[in-house]
């Protein structure tokens, strides 16, 4: 039996992720005991910014793709900041705990990569389709409540693949490459707000056995978000306006480079085409409110 002196426990997987970097502080500062997990130690660098003085944080170093490694904590809920795909195999783990809040996190690539030219992009499209009807179908019945959020352009000016490249590209070459009039939509959605959104959603009952869209508080073009991030620079924006053909060649060269592999010659289409997605719904159910697109790298380094 629970004491209801002490402070709720929340398991939170991928703790060292990009999204971990600002939800473990706000579960602390919330009165959250955490029990963080992840396949690197509590030493990660990317960590220590978060003061634990008098508050309760406890590591795990544990691979959840091996689920019988999950520590047996007895918690009122699991947030999943790990790849989507790695949570149905955990839950009935989950459920042999008796949790029954699960949090995770999608990608709304589930609708924007369904129809791609590029096989993978489809199988990866195919793969988040299918693992939330998985999270669904095993959840409901046994009353677990679950939410899935589907991020757009995630960014955090330190470690994620969009934003972040950009910028270092600028700062070393002082100018940016676009394909055509780069006018398709995004709306780049900061990592704090979906941190503090798991919070707000945590224990609202709006929003169990649900799946939200997560965009960001602005939409704007490709080309005026990447002037946006000129400005942040302190630079003077200069384009280089390329042919998609050159564009999809010179990506094929840079994908041979180590670490780059992830890069994509859709990119090139991508630039022309609206990545748009409604939070309606997050907004009605639990408030969930973006900011708007002004990156701050001074902010991100705190």
């Amino acid at each position: 039996m629970s004491n209801p002196a002490l402070p709720p426990k929340i398991l939170v997987t991928g703790a060292t992720s990009m999204l971990g970097r600002f939800l473990l502080p706000r579960l602390l500062d919330a009165g959250y005991e955490v029990h963080a997990i992840s396949r690197a130690p509590s030493e990660n660098p990317n960590m220590t910014h978060i003061n634990t003085t008098d508050k309760k944080m406890v590591w795990h170093q544990a691979d959840i793709s091996h689920p019988e490694q999950l520590p047996p904590i007895n918690a009122q809920a699991l947030i999943h900041l790990a790849p989507l795909w790695l949570l149905p195999p955990v839950l009935p783990v989950v459920n042999a705990l008796k949790i029954k809040r699960v949090i995770g996190f999608g990608s709304t690539s589930l609708f924007s990569k369904a129809n791609s030219p590029d096989a993978g992009e489809r199988r990866l499209a195919a793969r988040f389709a299918a693992v939330e009807e998985a999270i669904s179908r095993f959840c409901g019945p046994l009353k677990i409540k679950w939410t899935v959020f589907r991020p757009t352009l995630v960014y955090d000016c330190v470690r994620d693949k969009n934003i972040t490249l950009i910028a270092r590209f600028i700062q070393r070459f002082g100018f940016f490459p676009l394909v055509g009039e780069a006018a398709g939509l995004r709306q780049p959605v900061y990592a704090d707000d979906l941190a503090m959104a798991c919070l707000m959603a945590l224990n609202k009952g709006a929003t169990f056995y649900k799946a939200y869209n997560m965009s960001g508080g602005e939409t704007l073009s490709y080309r005026k978000m990447v002037e946006r991030i000129f400005g942040s620079l302190d630079k003077r924006v200069r384009f280089l306006t390329i042919p998609g053909w050159l564009f999809r060649w010179a990506i094929r060269i840079i994908m041979l480079l180590p670490g780059k592999r992830h890069m994509n010659p859709e990119m090139a289409i991508r630039m022309n085409i609206d990545l748009c997605f409604d939070h309606a719904d997050a907004m009605r159910d639990f408030g969930f409110s973006p900011r708007l697109f002004f990156p701050s790298w001074r902010r991100a380094q705190k």
